[in-house]
């Protein structure tokens, strides 16, 4: 795998997903427990909003500073930055 510059957003976005983990895995306990179905939801929402919330930190960021730089700067053509665009927009 390819590492790449880590944004200042990154470790916090670590951090929401790390609790999201451990969340799921609570999640997981409480089917052992036979926990009922309306807090099994309510929980799995919770570990849902969780990971979009880290999911939609990551790519706003990314449009806020790897597009801008690629469009500001030298290297990528428009179109290039245009498709990245749509290409990470798909998954808000």
């Amino acid at each position: 795998m390819v590492k790449v510059n880590v944004h200042e957003s990154h470790p916090n976005i670590v951090k929401r997903l790390r609790r999201a983990e451990g969340h799921l895995r609570r999640v997981i306990g409480m089917f052992d427990e036979g926990r009922s179905c309306l807090d099994l939801a309510q929980q799995l929402h919770a570990v849902e909003k969780a990971v979009g919330e880290a999911k939609r930190t990551l790519i706003h960021d990314h449009v806020d500073h790897c597009l801008d730089l690629a469009v500001s700067g030298p290297g990528k053509s428009t179109r290039t930055v245009v498709d990245e665009f749509k290409a990470i927009s798909k998954y808000l």
